[in-house]
C-alpha cells in the first residue's frame, strides 16, 4: 500500500457498528443488554444476526452457525475470529470517489455497494480490508 496521494473524499464521523462472532448469542444478548444496558434494536433470524443498540452506535452479534457467522470459519482460535469487521461512518458516500481511492492505493474493494442496517438505519456501504486482512465496512448515511 502507498501513502495517499490526496485526502480521502469524506470524513470518519465515528464507529457505526462493530460486528461480534458468539458462540450463544442469547447469552451473549444476558450479557450486553442485562449487564451493560444495551437494548435490542432489531433481528435478523434469517442471517443469525441481532443487533443491539450501544448508545449512539450498535453492537451485532452473530454466531457461527448462521449464515454471517460461518463466512468467518470457527470461533476464536488460530482457525478463526471473533471479530468480523469494523464499520466506520463516512460522508459523503461517493462511490465512484472511494473507489477510485482505494485503487490508487491498491487496496480491494469487495463487491458492489450494498443497503446495510446500522445504527442510524439503512443505508449504502462497501467492503475493504486492512493490512492484516481485518474487514472494514465504509457506511453512508441512513436513506
Amino acid at each position: 500500500m502507498t501513502n495517499p496521494m490526496r485526502q480521502p473524499p469524506f470524513s470518519v464521523l465515528r464507529i457505526d457498528h462493530v460486528v461480534l462472532r458468539v458462540k450463544d448469542a442469547e447469552r451473549s444478548i444476558a450479557f450486553y443488554c442485562g449487564v451493560l444496558g444495551c437494548t435490542v434494536e432489531k433481528r435478523r433470524d434469517d442471517l443469525g444476526l441481532v443487533h443491539l443498540r450501544a448508545g449512539a452506535s450498535l453492537i451485532d452479534l452473530v454466531t457461527p452457525d448462521g449464515p454471517l457467522g460461518r463466512q468467518g470459519g470457527a470461533l476464536a482460535g488460530s482457525e478463526g475470529r471473533n471479530v468480523d469487521h469494523l464499520c466506520l461512518r463516512i460522508e459523503p458516500f461517493d462511490e465512484a470517489a472511494i473507489r477510485a481511492l482505494m485503487a490508487q492505493n491498491g487496496v480491494a474493494v469487495h463487491g458492489e455497494v450494498q443497503n446495510n442496517f446500522g445504527a442510524e438505519g439503512n443505508g449504502p456501504s462497501i467492503y475493504i480490508a486492512d493490512p492484516d486482512g481485518n474487514g472494514v465496512e465504509l457506511k453512508g448515511p441512513a436513506a
